[in-house]
């Protein structure tokens, strides 16, 4: 069923001339080395591939650690030696930087502990660690750390008395909005680049509704991590927030489909189904659990509980969306244009996935109103007239996609 899937996708799909390319890397997106996927794998590479597209797909999609650890396994020398030995470094640098950032991440994490500071880690070596069973089998260049809120700004001096500094500086005030307006910062380290982003809520403020950060502090799990336990989210809740991100951001990456597939895989059996299914209903974020089941299910053949594919195969307009990302996912600049648009404000794919009505509007009206940091590094405002930004932003975005409407008719 799976296979059937892709294949009528595919059909219709931008990049379809690679056909075969895209077979190899989807074969290749998992941990799982198999008879069936060797000998799969094996019939791709006996057929004249184009290369540069696959290694330019795989860099995109960041599944290029995966790409070498399945083609050096199953048939090395069907593949260029040049391609092999590219394939090789990468993964070697990334392995390297991986347990570099998971050592600085341990660090961090330790600091934050001796100052009180309760401090969760996401994504990042940490799924890497629990889900691939291996570091380098998983690109990531940052360190998700979730804070309460109240503890932002000692967390905040923390990172900066280790060599952090954020991404926009902000006066006091500033600080404060983006406390009430954003839900993340972005730290980064002057002298090795590392970069942390610093949460206080987990889904983006346009879609709150997805996700109660709140409740997610009673659910914490320990794992292993490079000689260590860190405290982090349990599977159920992990599971929702990567399909949560994968919506937010359109699905245009395939290493995000890979997250939910070996999260899947590998706590599958302790997935406390029946609760996860009443969390994201309660959230309204069902819809989003689904589409990134259905894909990881029908791209990348992980296997589900029948309940919970029997629910999805119900909702028809997964399907729908899914066929969207497949088309978009290894769209090139030269095919025809995708279907939806991430430059779009209110992006119809965002809407469409909302089960609610309550949802759609709370997210038009975030998206039209909520200041972002160009209107406030634009025009500084005293902390007294901070609820200015919110008829700032409007009036701009009226003048920018008026200025795109009339560059059309040029």
């Amino acid at each position: 069923m799976a296979e059937d899937t892709v294949q009528g996708i595919e059909q219709n799909s931008p990049g379809a001339q690679h056909s075969s390319e895209i077979k190899l890397l989807l074969g290749c997106a998992r941990i799982y080395r198999g008879s069936e996927r060797a000998l799969q794998l094996k019939a791709l590479l006996q057929e004249e591939l184009d290369w540069a597209y696959v290694l330019r797909m795989a860099q995109r999609h960041r599944v290029m650690p995966l790409l070498y650890w399945q083609l050096n396994a199953t048939s090395p020398e069907a593949v260029p030696i040049a391609v092999l030995n590219q394939l090789r470094d990468h993964f070697s640098r990334n392995n390297l930087r991986n347990m570099y950032l998971t050592g600085e991440l341990l660090r961090l994490l330790n600091v934050f502990k001796a100052h009180g500071i309760l401090a969760v880690p996401f994504k990042g070596p940490v799924l890497a660690a629990f889900a691939f069973g291996n570091l380098g089998l998983r690109e990531f260049v940052d360190l998700d750390v979730l804070v309460h809120k109240q503890d932002v700004s000692r967390a905040t001096g923390l990172l900066v008395s280790l060599g952090y500094q954020p991404q926009y500086q902000l006066t006091r005030a500033q600080e404060e909005a983006f406390l009430r307006y954003e839900r993340e910062r972005t730290f980064v380290h002057g002298a090795n680049g590392s970069v942390v982003e610093l949460h206080w809520e987990v889904p983006p403020r346009a879609f709150s509704f997805a996700l109660s950060t709140e409740s997610l502090w009673g659910r914490l799990e320990q794992i292993p991590i490079g000689g260590n336990t860190v405290l982090t989210f349990s599977p159920e809740d992990l599971l929702l927030i990567l399909c949560v991100h994968g919506a937010t951001h359109l699905w245009q990456r395939l290493g995000w489909i890979c997250d939910v597939a070996e999260l899947l895989k590998v706590s599958n059996k302790g997935i406390d189904w029946g609760r996860l299914l009443q969390q994201s209903t309660a959230q309204g974020s069902q819809r989003m659990l689904f589409l990134g089941l259905f894909l990881a299910s029908h791209l990348l053949g992980t296997e589900l509980p029948e309940e919970v594919s029997e629910r999805i195969q119900a909702d028809t307009r997964v399907k729908t969306f899914a066929r969207q990302v497949r088309e978009r996912l290894f769209w090139e600049a030269q095919d025809p244009q995708p279907i939806f648009d991430e430059e779009s404000l209110f992006q119809p794919f965002h809407l469409g996935l909302m089960e609610r009505l309550r949802d759609r509007a709370r997210y038009c009206a975030y998206q039209a109103t909520s200041p972002v940091f160009g209107d406030w590094a634009r025009m500084p405002l005293p902390a007294y007239l901070l609820p200015i930004y919110r008829v700032v932003r409007p009036i701009r975005l009226i003048g920018k996609y008026t200025r795109r409407a009339l560059e059309r008719l040029r």
